[in-house]
C-alpha cells in the first residue's frame, strides 16, 4: 500500500517569512503523497522554503537522499549521484545482482571510465533497485537543490528511476531555477520527478514581507520609505532586498532625496554580467534610461540619444530591457535591480550628465525640475524654486511623496537668506511626508530642522511634526509638549496649534473632558489668530469628545465646525468636519447619510493621496456595511484598510479593530480572535485608552460569537470599567452593551445584565438612539426567556426584530430572529421555531454573516423536549438539566450550550436547590415520576 508523508505544520518563523501560502500549497499536496517542484529566479527563495519542506517530511521518512547541485561541478560526472547514494548504497548493495552492484560501484567510486555508456542498463537498473530496497524499509524522500545545475549523467538515472517508482512510497522535492513554469519543459526538468509532481512558483515578497525580513535579518529602525524603496529595487526578491540593507547599514552616506539606493557590488556583478557585451554608447543610453522615471524611445531621443531604438533594441536581445511598443515605445528594465545597478556603476559626473539631458527633454514640470536638481550641484536660487514650485504641482496632483522628496532637494538647494527659508521648505516638506504615511521621514526632517532654528513658529510647526509621526503612540512624545508649549510664547496662533495636540494627549490617556476644555481652548485661540484651519480641527476634535460624552453641546459644536468657510484640506481629513459627521450620523442611526459623507472623504484621499485618511474612512465605511448587514462588502472594506494600514504603518490599531468585527460577521471567528488579540495588544502598548476600549469590544464580540460567552463577558466587563472611568455615556459609541447583556444571560447572570439594560437604555433614551434600543429590547427578551417567561419574551423579540429591520440593521436583525427561534424552541413550539430559524438563515445568508449562520444548526437542536417536571426551572437551567437526562456530561453541555464548565455547573446547582434534589441521578428520576429519596 502506498504511504504518505505526514507533514506537520512548524516552520521555522525566521526561515519562511511570507511564505505561508507557498508552504501551505506545498503541503495539502505533499501530505497527500505527491512530488513537489518549486521554481522561480535567483535569489527568490527556493532554497529556504525547500529546506523547510524537508526538515518537516524528514520524520516521516526512512531514508532521506540529499543533494545540491553548483554551477562549478556540474561537468563531473555521477557528482549528484555520490551524494544522493553515497552513504546509503552499501546498505542494500550486499543484495544486487552482481552486474547491478559493480556498475554501481564504479559510478561512486570513480574507478570505471564511462560507466553510463559501458554499463548503462545495470547502472539504471542498480539506482532503480536501491531505491526499491530503502522503500521496503519505508518511505524514501528525495531532496535536489538547484536542479538546474545537476551533471548529465546523474540526471540521466533520476529520470529513469522516477519513472518506475509509481506507487512505492518515493517522494522527491526539488527546487530549480527558472522563470518558466516547468509544467512547460517537461523534457528539460520534471523527467526528475514521479508524475504525480506539482510545480510551485515562489513568488516575491510584498512590502510589508521585505520589512519583516529585513527586521528578522538585523535591518532594524530603516524609515517605511526606505524600506519601499527596497521593495521596489528588488522586486520582492528576498537577496536582493538584503543585499541592499547591508549596503544602507554600511553606507556613510544615505541616498538623497529622489537618488536611488546604493547597490552592492555583489549584486553588481550579479546583474551587470552582460553589460561586457554592451558598447559604451550603448551603456550611456541605458544609464541615461535608468535615471528616468517612465523612459521611453521618444525620450531618450530628445535627449540627444538618436541611434536609441537600436541601442535599445541591443540590450532587449540580451535580455536587460524590455519594449513595450503598445504605450509609446516605452522601455522597462527587466528587473529594477538592473537599472539601480547601472545607476550605482556610473560615475558622479555621469549621473550628472544624465540628468541633465533628461532635464532637457523633460515636457513635465516636475519631472523637468527633479532631474535638473539632480544635476546641479550647490545652492541655486532658481533650481530651488522650480523645485518648490514641483512640489506644489505634485501636491495638487495627489502625490505627497513625490512633493516630499521635491521640496526637500528644494530645500537643499536654497541659499542663505532667500524666503521661503531652507528651513521651512524642510518642514513643508515634512507635512507632505506625513501625508504620504512617511512618518520616519517626516520625524527625522523635523529634528534636523529643530537642531538649527530659531524661530518659534518654525520650531512649533517642527515639533507638531514630531507629535504627529508617532500616530497614537503620543506617550513616546510626552516630553515634546512643554518644549512646544515654551516655544510657542504668547502666540496666539502658535498656542492654538499646540493646545491642540494636547488635547489629543489627553484623550488618549482617557481623559475626555479634559481634552474637550484643551479644544475648546485651541478654537477660541486660532479664532482670535484668525487661523481658519486650526479651528475646524479643534471645533471637530470638541464635537467628536462631546459626542462621546453623551453631551449636549455636540450637535451645535459640530454644525460649527461645519459652517463656511472651510478648509480643503482640513475638510477631507480624518479629524476633520466630515469625518466627525459621519461618525455622528452613524451614532444616530443614520447609515444612508454616513455611507454617504465617507464615500466622498475616500474618493478625495485618494485623489490627494492622503494615505492615513484613507485608512480611517474605508475603516468607517466598513463599519456602516456591517451594520447594514452587508458583512461581505463590510469584510472586503475591513481588509482593504487592514491592508493599507500595515502597509503605512498608520492606524494599524483602529484598522485591526474593525477587521476583527467583520471577521466574526462575514470571515471566520478564529481570525477575528488573532485580530482582536493583535488590537489588544497594540493598544496596550500604545498606552492608548479610548482604542482599547474598542479593541476590547472586538475581542468581546468575537468571543460571543466564536461561543465563548464567559470569555466575553470578561472582556466586555472590562470595556464598561474603562468607559465608566472616562465619562464615555454615548452608548452608539462602541455598541458593546447589547453583547454583553446577552453573555450574561447566557452564563446565568441575570441580575447583572438586567443592571447593563436598563443603565445603557436611560442614555439611550436620553440620546435618541433607536438602534441601541432595539438591540436592548433583544436582550431583554433572552433575559425574560431565561427567567420563565418565555411569551413575553417573544413579544418582546418580535418587536425588536421589527424595529432593527426598520432602521436598516440587517445583522441585528437576523440576530433578533435566531434568538426568536431559540425561545419558541424553548416553548415546544416547533412550527414558530422553525419558521423562524428559516427566516434567520435566509437573512445570515443574505447578510452573507458566515459564523452566524454555524449558529443556525444548534439553535435548530436546542432542547425543547424537557418533560414537564422541568417546566418550573429557567430556560438555561432547563436546557442543562435536558441534556443531563440525555446522558451529557458537564464539558458535552458546556459545548452544546456554548457556554462554560463552570457555568454548568453553577447552572446545575441552582437546578438541584429549585427541584429539592441532591444529583444529576435525581433529575433522571424526577423526569420518570419517581421522587427523589
Amino acid at each position: 500500500m502506498e504511504q504518505v508523508f505526514d507533514v506537520p505544520a512548524r516552520p521555522r518563523p525566521d526561515q519562511v517569512i511570507g511564505r505561508g501560502d507557498v508552504l501551505a500549497r506545498a503541503r495539502g499536496h505533499v501530505t497527500e503523497g505527491g512530488s513537489l517542484l518549486l521554481y522561480g529566479p535567483a535569489g527568490i527563495g527556493k532554497s529556504t522554503v525547500l529546506r523547510t519542506l524537508a526538515a518537516e517530511c524528514a520524520d516521516g521518512a526512512t531514508a532521506v537522499l540529499r543533494c545540491s547541485a553548483t554551477e562549478s561541478e556540474s561537468h563531473l560526472p555521477f557528482l549528484a549521484l555520490v551524494d544522493l547514494l553515497g552513504l546509503v548504497a552499501d546498505e542494500v548493495s550486499e543484495g544486487l545482482p552482481a552486474p547491478q552492484r559493480a556498475a554501481l560501484e564504479s559510478a561512486l567510486t570513480g574507478r570505471g571510465e564511462s560507466s553510463l555508456q559501458r554499463d548503462g542498463l545495470a547502472l539504471r537498473l542498480a539506482v532503480l533497485s536501491v531505491l526499491r530496497a530503502l522503500a521496503a524499509r519505508g518511505p524514501v524522500l528525495i531532496v535536489v537543490d538547484d536542479l538546474q545545475w545537476m551533471d548529465p549523467a546523474s540526471a540521466e538515472l533520476l529520470a529513469f528511476a522516477a519513472r518506475r517508482v509509481a506507487g512505492l512510497p518515493v517522494r522527491v522535492l526539488g527546487a530549480v531555477r527558472t522563470d518558466a513554469d516547468p509544467q512547460d519543459q517537461q523534457e528539460r526538468y520534471l523527467w526528475a520527478f514521479p508524475q504525480d509532481a506539482m510545480t510551485l512558483r515562489v513568488t516575491p515578497l510584498s512590502r510589508p514581507q521585505v520589512s519583516e525580513l529585513l527586521e528578522a535579518r538585523g535591518h532594524t529602525g530603516l524609515p517605511r520609505a526606505v524600506v519601499r524603496d527596497i521593495h521596489v529595487t528588488s522586486g520582492g526578491n528576498p537577496l536582493f532586498a538584503l543585499e541592499l540593507g547591508r549596503a544602507l547599514a554600511e553606507s556613510r552616506t544615505p541616498p538623497q532625496p529622489g537618488e536611488p539606493l546604493p547597490v552592492p557590488t555583489s549584486l553588481r556583478a550579479l546583474v551587470l554580467n552582460r553589460l561586457e557585451m554592451l558598447s559604451a554608447e550603448t551603456r550611456r543610453t541605458l544609464l541615461i534610461a535608468s535615471a528616468g522615471a517612465r523612459p521611453t524611445l521618444a525620450t531618450l531621443r530628445s535627449a540627444g540619444r538618436a541611434n536609441a531604438e537600436s541601442e535599445t533594441g541591443v540590450a532587449a536581445s540580451l535580455g536587460l530591457v524590455e519594449m513595450d511598443h503598445d504605450h509609446s515605445g516605452l522601455i522597462r528594465f527587466a528587473h529594477p535591480l538592473i537599472s539601480a545597478a547601472l545607476y550605482a556603476e556610473a560615475t558622479p559626473e555621469d549621473r550628472r550628465s544624465a540628468h541633465a539631458a533628461l532635464a532637457a527633454a523633460a515636457g513635465d514640470p516636475i519631472e523637468r525640475a527633479r532631474h535638473l536638481a539632480l544635476a546641479t550641484t550647490g545652492k541655486d536660487r532658481r533650481v530651488a524654486a522650480s523645485l518648490a514650485e514641483a512640489a506644489d504641482e505634485a501636491r495638487l496632483r495627489g502625490a505627497p511623496s513625490m512633493a516630499a522628496q521635491l521640496g526637500l532637494l528644494a530645500a537643499r538647494h536654497t541659499p542663505a537668506g532667500a524666503l521661503p527659508t531652507a528651513d521651512q521648505r524642510r518642514l513643508r516638506a515634512a507635512e507632505d511626508a506625513l501625508t504620504a504615511a512617511e512618518p520616519e521621514l517626516a520625524r527625522a526632517t523635523a529634528r534636523e530642522v529643530l537642531a538649527v532654528a530659531t524661530e518659534p513658529a518654525d520650531r512649533v510647526r517642527a515639533w507638531i511634526v514630531v507629535i504627529d509621526s508617532v500616530g497614537q503612540a503620543l506617550s513616546e512624545v510626552d516630553d515634546v509638549y512643554p518644549q512646544a508649549l515654551a516655544d510657542a510664547g504668547d502666540d496666539p496662533r502658535l498656542q492654538a496649534l499646540v493646545r491642540y495636540q494636547v488635547a489629543w494627549r489627553a484623550l488618549v490617556d482617557g481623559q475626555i473632558n479634559q481634552a474637550r476644555a484643551e479644544a475648546a481652548r485651541s478654537a477660541a485661540l486660532a479664532a482670535q489668530a484668525g487661523d481658519r484651519r486650526t479651528e475646524l480641527l479643534a471645533l471637530s476634535f470638541k464635537a467628536l469628545n462631546e459626542t462621546t460624552m453623551g453631551h449636549p453641546d455636540a450637535a451645535a459644536t459640530l454644525a460649527l465646525a461645519s459652517a463656511e468657510p472651510q478648509d480643503p484640506d482640513v475638510a477631507m481629513n480624518h479629524n476633520g468636519p466630515v469625518y466627525i459627521r459621519s461618525r455622528y450620523l452613524l451614532m444616530s442611526d443614520q447609515l444612508d447619510e454616513a455611507r454617504t459623507a465617507l464615500t466622498w472623504l475616500v474618493g478625495e484621499a485618494r485623489q490627494r493621496g492622503a494615505v492615513e485618511s484613507e485608512v480611517y474612512s474605508v475603516r468607517s465605511l466598513a463599519e456602516i456595511e456591517l451594520r447594514s448587514g452587508r458583512c461581505g462588502t463590510a469584510l472586503e472594506l475591513a481588509r482593504e484598510s487592514l491592508r493599507l494600514a500595515e502597509d503605512i504603518g498608520i492606524g494599524e490599531g483602529f484598522a485591526l479593530q474593525i477587521a476583527a468585527l467583520t471577521e466574526a460577521g462575514g470571515g471566520t471567528v478564529e481570525r477575528a480572535l488573532s485580530l482582536a488579540g493583535d488590537a489588544v495588544r497594540r493598544a496596550e502598548a500604545d498606552s492608548d485608552m479610548p482604542y482599547m476600549t474598542r479593541a476590547l469590544y472586538a475581542l468581546g464580540h468575537a468571543r460571543l460569537v466564536g461561543a465563548d460567552p464567559q470569555g466575553a463577558v470578561e472582556a466586555l466587563r472590562r470595556v464598561r470599567e474603562l468607559e465608566r472611568e472616562m465619562g464615555v455615556t454615548e452608548p452608539a459609541r462602541g455598541r458593546w452593551q447589547g453583547d454583553l447583556a446577552e453573555a450574561l444571560v447566557l452564563t446565568g447572570a441575570l441580575g447583572e445584565a438586567r443592571d447593563v439594560i436598563d443603565e445603557t437604555r436611560a442614555h439611550a433614551v436620553r440620546l435618541r438612539r433607536h438602534s441601541i434600543l432595539a438591540v436592548l429590547e433583544r436582550a431583554e427578551g433572552m433575559l425574560l426567556a431565561a427567567r420563565g417567561n418565555p411569551e413575553s419574551a417573544v413579544s418582546v423579540l418580535t418587536g425588536a426584530r421589527q424595529r432593527l429591520a426598520g432602521l436598516g440593521y440587517g445583522l441585528e436583525e437576523a440576530r433578533a430572529v435566531l434568538a426568536l427561534a431559540q425561545v419558541e424552541a424553548e416553548r415546544r413550539n416547533r412550527a414558530a421555531a422553525h419558521a423562524a430559524l428559516d427566516e434567520a438563515d435566509r437573512l445570515f445568508r443574505r447578510a452573507k454573516a458566515l459564523p452566524w449562520l454555524e449558529q443556525v444548526g444548534p439553535a435548530a437542536e436546542s432542547p425543547s423536549a424537557a418533560p414537564p417536571e422541568l417546566d418550573g426551572l429557567a430556560t438555561m437551567e432547563r436546557q442543562v438539566a435536558s441534556l443531563v437526562l440525555e446522558g451529557s456530561t458537564n464539558r458535552e453541555i458546556a459545548a452544546t450550550l456554548f457556554i462554560s464548565v463552570k457555568t454548568v455547573e453553577a447552572t446545575l446547582t441552582r437546578v438541584y436547590r429549585k427541584l429539592g434534589i441532591r444529583s444529576r441521578v435525581d433529575i433522571v428520576r424526577l423526569a420518570a415520576g419517581r421522587r427523589a429519596v
